[in-house]
């Protein structure tokens, strides 16, 4: 998508122009710009009732997605696909928490986004209580799940992993977009795998469009960079920082710092109190050093070649991230395809769906007139 340097499998270095190619590539970029300059209104031709609510796939702090089956055949909205994945946000929440900009925003941001490792964005829609984003519906899990299950990643996954994410900030960064919510061990899951195999970055919420500095605290404690932590103003160096910490806890099976509380876990942050199991490669160990460091200025990821210093780090030699962007890599290379199924199958549900009640009245109208 963006001008790189890649290194190709057979440890060659080579340049090209972009993901894709030249005329794709300067397309892809005004049809980001086109998108995120439009209005969104929200989609009046859609209600809960078109939907079939099949079970609750995760649940957060404004509300829970939902898995729902769109019962229609008289609609051009899908694209062709049934299921999706609904985001379903509760307004008084919402107002309670001061998070209506965060929701508008985070509408905007999918909208705009078109990439391979970033979940799709179908449309809008609201009631008296609650708003919701229907999105694309990822059937195989999340990798925290997978991570806990198998204890840790041998490195070689871990590459496979993190290429992906590195894409995902390469992306968002080019359009001046902090993600500032990578995390393990935290609810909703924001990373998820589809039956290919390959990651879906889901969760937009806490994602900014930035021109400088931004000064809101906001993150998973584990993730949180010192320069967050110490109220500081930051830009990209936050997402470099989230991306190390999440390689390490791939290859370790935990985050590298700990705390029994949260100021303890942040003194160790911001004293870099943390140490590289002796299982690392001297590859993995020399990455995680160079980015979690104290001044941004010598972050890798942060210094004059920016995010091409991390994609050129001898760690990532055999990846080819064009491979990685095509999702066109030896299916021999893929860590984990999980099972295909059924998704109206609810024999692994322990209790009857939670119905979702709207209420009366139309609560909070003025606040979501935007959405």
């Amino acid at each position: 998508m963006v001008s790189s340097l890649v290194r190709g499998a057979k440890n060659e270095l080579y340049q090209f122009i972009s993901y894709t190619n030249a005329d794709d590539d300067a397309e892809l970029i005004d049809n980001f710009k086109q998108r995120w300059s439009r209005v969104l209104p929200c989609d009046t031709t859609i209600a809960l009732d078109k939907f079939q609510l099949i079970r609750t796939l995760g649940r957060g702090s404004f509300g829970r997605v939902v898995l729902a089956l769109f019962k229609s055949d008289n609609t051009n909205k899908n694209d062709g696909a049934k299921f999706f994945a609904i985001k379903v946000m509760d307004k008084r929440k919402l107002v309670r928490y001061k998070q209506i900009d965060h929701t508008l925003n985070e509408r905007r941001v999918l909208f705009a986004l078109q990439h391979p490792n970033t979940v799709r964005y179908f449309f809008s829609f609201k009631d008296n209580s609650f708003v919701y984003l229907s999105l694309e519906y990822i059937s195989g899990g999340d990798l925290f799940t997978y991570l806990r299950r198998t204890g840790k990643f041998n490195e070689r996954h871990v590459k496979f992993y993190a290429a992906q994410i590195f894409l995902v900030f390469e992306y968002l960064h080019h359009f001046d977009i902090l993600y500032r919510d990578l995390k393990f061990d935290s609810r909703p899951e924001n990373i998820l795998i589809a039956e290919n195999g390959y990651l879906k970055v889901t969760d937009f919420g806490f994602a900014k469009h930035i021109n400088g500095r931004t000064y809101t605290l906001c993150g998973t404690p584990d993730y949180l960079p010192p320069e967050i932590i110490k109220h500081k103003g930051y830009g990209k160096s936050v997402d470099w920082w989230t991306f190390a910490v999440l390689c390490f806890e791939m290859a370790a099976g935990q985050p590298p710092f700990s705390g029994k509380d949260h100021i303890q876990l942040y003194e160790s942050i911001v004293n870099q109190r943390y140490t590289c199991p002796s299982s690392f490669s001297s590859e993995l160990t020399d990455l995680v050093k160079k980015i979690l460091v104290i001044d941004v200025t010598t972050r890798l990821g942060c210094m004059a070649n920016g995010n091409k210093d991390i994609q050129n780090h001898p760690f990532f030699d055999s990846i080819n991230f064009i491979k990685i962007y095509h999702q066109s890599e030896n299916p021999n290379n893929i860590p984990y395809k999980p099972t295909k199924k059924d998704p109206l199958d609810l024999t692994s549900l322990s209790q009857a769906e939670e119905p979702i009640r709207v209420s009366r009245h139309n609560l909070h109208e003025e606040e979501f007139r935007m959405f």
